[in-house]
């Protein structure tokens, strides 16, 4: 299952040393909610090599404001700490797989 990101623990998350992708998005959103279980998918199938998250922007808007997130679903690849790879808007299962897999 994919961790719930939030303000008091997000800086500690993208600090990880396995890559972490970073699911924003909103309860509201359409878009979203067809992501969602593509990267509940992910969640499981890199439960070991890497950390899968989702920060919903409506609860920690501050987040999204610090990288210019104006549109959602917008997916985020951290390694440590630093952004290696983004893709905003809905993706099929193997281009986000293979993001994942480029920051490995």
């Amino acid at each position: 299952m994919a961790i719930e990101i939030t303000t008091a623990n997000f800086k500690e998350i993208i600090a990880s040393d396995k890559p972490v992708l970073v699911d924003f998005w909103a309860e509201w959103c359409g878009p979203c909610r067809m992501v969602g279980p593509i990267v509940e998918e992910l969640a499981k199938e890199y439960a070991d090599t890497a950390v899968v998250g989702k920060l919903n922007v409506d609860e920690h808007g501050e987040i999204a404001q610090m990288y210019g997130i104006r549109n959602i679903p917008t997916l985020l690849v951290f390694k440590g700490g630093e952004i290696v790879d983004k893709q905003v808007g809905v993706a099929a299962k193997n281009v986000l797989a293979a993001k994942l897999d480029a920051a490995m």
